[in-house]
């Protein structure tokens, strides 16, 4: 009996920290990420939001977290995650002024 409880406890542990895994959003306004630094944990996913009239390009060539979404236009998202912890510096690659730094904890 004990060692079914342990399993069930296991399991909704293992549930509950999946169903932790959240979504963040990063908006690119006026040529800049908004927020420009964020905080997120391991699994979570970042939506990347292009709120301005033009087109963006975001990517990272940050070792272990490379990741390129590629021309992006006015209106559109495009979600990446990250899956590992450490920064991960975002850039754009039209606009080489924006500039974003991730936190994965």
């Amino acid at each position: 009996m004990r060692s079914l409880v342990v399993a069930a406890v296991v399991l909704v542990l293992g549930v509950g920290s999946a169903a932790a895994q959240s979504r963040f959003v990063v908006h690119q306004e006026g040529k800049k990420f908004v927020p420009s630094k964020l905080t997120v944990q391991q699994g979570d996913t970042v939506v990347f939001q292009n709120d301005d009239a033009v087109v963006h390009n975001v990517f990272s060539e940050t070792p272990g977290f490379e990741f390129n979404l590629k021309r992006q236009p006015a209106g559109s998202s495009n979600s990446t995650k990250f899956s590992r912890p450490g920064v991960a510096e975002i850039r754009c690659a039209i606009h080489p002024g924006m500039k974003l730094s991730i936190t994965v904890r």
